[in-house]
């Protein structure tokens, strides 16, 4: 496994009490504690912030969203960067901002959108590279920008289908760290079901359910949950019975011997060795 230099922070979301019911119709806020996180990751209030509302369908609003937040905070260099389409990401103010960040934010809404519009182009590249070499550097994302983090991305699915084979659809993501699938709104949406059944598709890897206002600190191979809430770890790696193959759309699955971890504030995971630490009871809360 690669040790890369820079931070990951993706967050489980906690979308506002809008008209819509849709989260690509919402605006995503986040809680001001894991905000202050990812500032204090990126270096403090004078990082160089860039947001990207990609996902989301009102990029203009979770923009101006995400400068009044960070501005709370006391950040003074902040940029939106409005991709909409795969020519948005070549352009010379694209490269500059992304090469000039210190952090970068991913808004909520269609995650397909970021895989769509930003995989495979220049500043993907950079980000990639970034990432694995600058010190310091972040990525940080939200419910859609959380999950488009991953290789395996998960794109879609009911979560009402519980463990059925093709509850879940899968995409490609950005790739930023291949040996995770994540998956966000966790436990208010009930997504079980469809992060089982993306583990059983890629039993190798690791499905994380991220609950709302919570996130992960990644790391030098390892994660820290920070948030009020939970993070549900679902390790495929040494299932005994999986079906998934043999099985036709629409059928229940089976799997047995899939470790399952519930961790909250201060707890850690490795990556690598997949040892966990559990923050003592009397710590304070991060």
């Amino acid at each position: 496994m690669q040790k890369n230099k820079g931070t990951l922070i993706p967050i489980g979301g906690n979308e506002d009490k809008g008209i819509e019911d849709d989260e690509m119709y919402t605006l995503d806020f986040i809680d001001e504690g894991i905000l202050y996180h990812v500032v204090r990751e990126a270096g403090g209030i004078d990082a160089n912030i860039v947001v990207i509302p990609t996902a989301s369908s009102i990029p203009v609003e979770v923009g101006e969203n995400y400068l009044t937040a960070f501005s709370t905070l006391g950040c003074k260099n902040i940029d939106v960067l409005d991709i909409r389409s795969k020519e948005d990401s070549e352009t010379e103010n694209a490269i500059a901002l992304i090469k000039n960040a210190d952090c970068v934010m991913f808004s909520g809404g269609d995650q397909s959108k970021i895989a769509n519009k930003i995989g495979g182009s220049t500043i993907h590249k950079i980000l990639l590279d970034r990432y694995k070499n600058v010190k310091g550097f972040v990525i940080a994302g939200t419910s859609a920008g959380a999950m488009a983090m991953a290789k395996e991305m998960v794109a879609g699915g009911s979560a009402a289908e519980s463990f059925v084979k093709g509850a879940v659809k899968m995409y490609k993501g950005l790739g930023l760290i291949p040996e995770l699938i994540i998956d966000t709104h966790f436990i208010r949406r009930g997504r079980f079901g469809r992060i089982s059944e993306a583990v059983a598709q890629f039993p190798k890897l690791i499905g994380l359910g991220l609950a709302e206002d919570t996130g992960l600190i990644i790391k030098n191979n390892r994660f820290e949950v920070i948030g009020s809430g939970m993070v549900i770890v679902f390790d495929g790696r040494k299932i005994k019975h999986n079906n998934h193959s043999v099985l036709q759309e629409g059928t229940p699955m089976s799997l047995t011997n899939m470790k399952t971890h519930i961790l909250s504030n201060g707890d850690r995971f490795n990556i690598k060795n997949q040892k966990i630490e559990i923050l003592p009871i009397e710590a304070p809360f991060i």
